[in-house]
Formats: structure tokens, C-alpha cells, sequence
């Protein structure tokens, strides 16, 4: 007799921060594997042509507005999402930017926007999606991470801290919730290839890169892909019931050195 019951095949997901890069990936990882996917983002308009391209290819998806600071936005999300596509199954956080300046040269409402966007708006959403899950006895919170949490990187004054205490939030979890049958996990991506950072100006970029190598953290030109990051995330909620992927750590390949 198994210890667990399976988990449905159709298994209705949220994906926050779902307008580009890993979210995006991810909402179309999951969503070719069946699973109804609520895409939130500010920029809905951009998450309905990613859900329009879902739908297109068979799949189910719906473009809700989210803004994960707003506690009003966020309630909203997901009431329309349960509306949409049923009880949330699983739940993947990547919502944020990156704000690129030393810590002391940040502001404190900057500061605090990045604490806010990538730390308070995951805990509205596991707030709000959690505890239905813990009734149903069955769920998958998935939150991506950052290698900056063990090997913090200069000039990024708020995001390290704010992704620290995102991991910390969810080993937290982890022990909350054992034998509640939810699972929360950790995603933690090296560098990777998204929109993140390419608002900043030349000045910026350079003296972000100057300084990664100056700490020895830019070994080689290789990023990950975030269909890459996509992959682990599926991975990780498509473990078998009774088995708890808690943390995976991705990092991009260097390439093959000269022979």
C-alpha cells in the first residue's frame, strides 16, 4: 500500500513574476505537462500573448493582474485564479528585479521595495495559498532562489539580503509544514540569462562585472538559460508524493577548454 496518495495529474499552478524570464519558462514547462497555469505579472498584457501561445498549443492558461506588493492585488489574484482553474496545487514564486548599488548608496524606500517585491510579496502569496493546500493535504510551494545567499555578490545591496531571507522563509516552511503533505522547496539558480539587470546603463553593468571578477565570481562567460531553471522547477513538483526535493542549486557549465 503506498504512503501517499499521487498527486492529480491535473494539478492547477501560479506562477508569480510570469511576464519573462524564469517565470515565463517555467509557466510553459508546467503548462506542456498538463497542469492549468495562472500567469500574474504587472504586465498582464504581456502574460496573456505567453497564455494565448499556451492555449495555442493545447494547454490551459489565464492572464491575471498581480502586483505582488498589494495585498488587495494579491487577494484578487488569486480569488480569480480558484475561479479560473480550481484549488492552486502549486505555487512558484520568481517575482523581482534587481536594483544594482552597494548597500550604502541604496535609499531607504529602494531598499525596502526590494525586501518587499521578492520577500513580503512570496509570503502574501504562501499566506494566501498555503493554508488550502494544508486542507487538501497536498501541495508544492516552489520558490527560486539565488546562489548570491551563499556566495553574496557586491552591488546587489537588497536583493542578497532579500533572497536570503526568501531561503530562509522556506527552510522555515520545511518544518512548519512537515507532515501537512505541502512541500516547500528552494530553486537556486547561478547566473542566469533573463530581463533581470538590462535596464542598467553601460556604468553600471561594468562596474557590476569589474567587481565580480575582482571576488573571483565570474569564472567564465556561461549563463544558464531560464528554460534551464524551468527544467528544476518541474522537476522538483513532479517528485513522487513521499519524496521532498528541498533544495536544488543550479550553475552553468563552463565551456570545454581547449584540447
Amino acid at each position: 500500500m503506498p504512503r501517499f496518495e499521487p498527486n492529480p495529474q491535473r494539478r492547477p499552478t501560479v506562477v508569480a513574476g510570469a511576464s519573462a524570464g524564469i517565470g515565463a519558462a517555467t509557466a510553459l514547462a508546467l503548462a506542456a505537462d498538463g497542469h492549468p497555469v495562472a500567469l500574474g505579472a504587472r504586465r498582464v498584457e504581456v502574460c496573456e500573448e505567453l497564455a494565448a501561445k499556451i492555449r495555442a498549443d493545447g494547454g490551459q492558461a489565464v492572464a491575471l493582474p498581480l502586483d505582488v506588493t498589494s495585498d488587495d492585488s494579491v487577494r484578487s489574484f488569486v480569488a480569480r485564479t480558484r475561479e479560473e482553474l480550481g484549488e492552486v496545487e502549486i505555487l512558484v514564486y520568481g517575482a523581482g528585479d534587481l536594483d544594482a548599488d552597494p548597500v550604502h548608496e541604496m535609499d531607504a524606500a529602494r531598499f525596502a521595495g526590494q525586501l518587499d517585491v521578492h520577500l513580503g510579496g512570496a509570503h502574501r502569496l504562501v499566506s494566501a495559498i498555503v493554508p488550502g493546500m494544508v486542507e487538501r493535504r497536498r501541495g508544492d510551494v516552489v520558490l527560486i532562489g539565488s546562489d548570491v545567499v551563499v556566495t553574496p555578490r557586491p552591488r546587489m545591496g537588497a536583493y542578497v539580503p532579500a533572497k536570503a531571507g526568501l531561503e530562509a522563509m522556506a527552510h522555515a516552511m520545511r518544518m512548519e509544514l512537515e507532515g501537512t503533505g505541502v512541500r516547500a522547496s528552494v530553486v537556486r539558480p547561478g547566473p542566469t540569462s533573463t530581463s533581470m539587470g538590462m535596464k542598467w546603463d553601460h556604468d553600471t553593468t561594468q562596474a557590476v562585472l569589474d567587481d565580480w571578477v575582482k571576488w573571483g565570481l565570474a569564472r567564465h562567460p556561461y549563463f544558464l538559460r531560464a528554460s534551464d531553471i524551468a527544467e528544476a522547477v518541474h522537476h522538483v513538483v513532479s517528485a513522487p508524493r513521499g519524496v521532498h526535493l528541498s533544495l536544488i542549486e543550479v550553475q552553468p557549465e563552463a565551456p570545454l577548454e581547449e584540447t
